[in-house]
């Protein structure tokens, strides 16, 4: 979502509107090696050198590293439905532009060959001096910074009612969120042994400022107040002997897997990896959203008691989704009990299953889709079907029908 265009709308009642922010590498045709040309095909759609430019109804912009390129609406839109269609035109207007490079866009959450100390280039133009900064305090050069693409969900907020029962609602949802999304099971060229390969890494990239990334999954609050003082403030404080400037003092430093937005007053759900296509990123994202929105609609009583279920436990059926995906068995009965499962342990695929049938507006393609995901697992079981024993040339041949896949809008099988 366009921070600027999202200042100047109207601000909007839960589910009025959706941001969401899709990040993809850019990587050599032949070699598949990744490529720092970002700034370049900005800079080719603008004119001169930018760090973002509108492009119809979305932005392209850039992102930490110059091999990264994120699409994103400009502003709330009024359905997920229906919208993968927009990315992927974009998706390939991006690889008509790299193709005089020799470049294209590859889709999933991970190079699997990358060397990110070696192959990284952090973004050296405009809001430089942000990047420099969190690669001073941080050391960007890693998996859990530069060898990772996400998508983004941005749901809106009216007030601090409506806040409180979306941060709730969230918060639960959360832990699932591995087991429809994982796709990065190899860095290193090889098997992580995690399908959230990515969320491994991303959960220790900030332990300089262990307050930055908290665990991942956020603390429970029941007010904007309560936001700031527990979550924000002590983030901070912790990393002002870090940032004397005070150029990372601000809300998006906060790294969980779902921070607020209150510039723009949204939650943004950043624990979803990158997909394969447009079409796989925003099913997950409307599943996501689904499943959420279920949540939310319970009384408050129940949002109360899912608040109530500490951050730790939370935590702990997170790192079961990110290893085991959509066959982590969950036996936290007040977890399931707030889901609306009555049963006393469900697999991650079950309780998605049935959360599915409370998600709104899946066409045909899309509800293939989900269904798809539900059936053969997550893209990284798929990545790790493809590929079959772990070798380079193995590797690649993967990383090259991602690229086809991405290009074509089409799931891998």
């Amino acid at each position: 979502m366009s921070i600027e265009q999202a200042e100047e709308a109207p601000r909007l009642h839960l589910f009025e509107g959706y941001g969401v922010e899709l990040e993809y590498m850019i990587v050599d045709r032949d070699t598949l090696r990744v490529r720092p040309v970002a700034d370049r095909i900005l800079e080719a759609v603008a004119g001169h050198l930018v760090n973002e430019v509108a492009c119809g109804p979305l932005c392209w912009s850039n992102e930490l590293v110059l091999h990264v390129i994120e699409l994103k609406t400009k502003g709330p839109v009024p359905q997920l439905s229906g919208l993968y269609r927009v990315f992927q035109r974009d998706v390939q207007q991006i690889n008509e532009l790299l193709a005089p490079l020799h470049a294209c866009l590859m889709g999933s959450a991970a190079h699997p060959l990358m060397d990110p100390l070696s192959e990284s280039h952090l973004w050296p133009h405009g809001d430089k001096e942000i990047y420099r900064a969190l690669d001073r305090v941080f050391s960007c050069r890693g998996h859990g910074w530069s060898n990772l693409q996400a998508a983004h969900l941005n749901l809106p907020f009216h007030n601090n009612d409506e806040f409180f029962r979306l941060h709730a609602a969230i918060r639960l949802v959360l832990p699932l969120i591995p087991a429809i999304a994982a796709a990065s099971p190899y860095a290193d060229g090889r098997d992580t042994g995690w399908l959230d390969g990515r969320l491994q890494t991303y959960r220790l990239n900030c332990a300089r400022v262990p307050s930055v990334t908290g665990q991942v999954i956020p603390e429970p609050v029941a007010s904007i107040e309560e936001y700031h003082a527990r979550i924000l403030e002590p983030m901070y404080t912790d990393i002002r002997p870090f940032d004397a400037d005070g150029i990372l003092h601000h809300e998006w430093l906060n790294a969980r897997g779902a921070i607020a937005r209150f510039e723009r007053n949204t939650i943004e759900i950043r624990l979803v990896d990158a997909q394969e296509c447009p079409l796989a990123d925003m099913v997950v994202l409307m599943a996501i959203s689904g499943a959420v929105r279920f949540v939310l609609e319970a009384p408050v009583s129940m949002l109360e008691q899912a608040n109530a279920i500490s951050t730790g436990r939370l935590r702990a059926l997170l790192g079961a989704t990110m290893y085991k995906g959509p066959n982590a068995l969950i036996r936290d009965r007040d977890y399931l009990r707030c889901l609306g499962v009555s049963d006393t342990a469900a697999t991650a695929r079950e309780i998605w299953k049935y959360l599915a049938d409370h998600v709104e507006g899946f066409s045909g393609p899309e509800r293939a889709a989900f269904e798809k995901i539900l059936r053969r697992g997550p893209l990284a079981s798929r990545i790790r079907n493809a590929t079959g024993p772990v070798t380079a040339s193995n590797l690649k041949r993967t990383c090259r029908l991602l690229c086809t896949s991405l290009q074509e809008g089409k799931m891998l099988k």
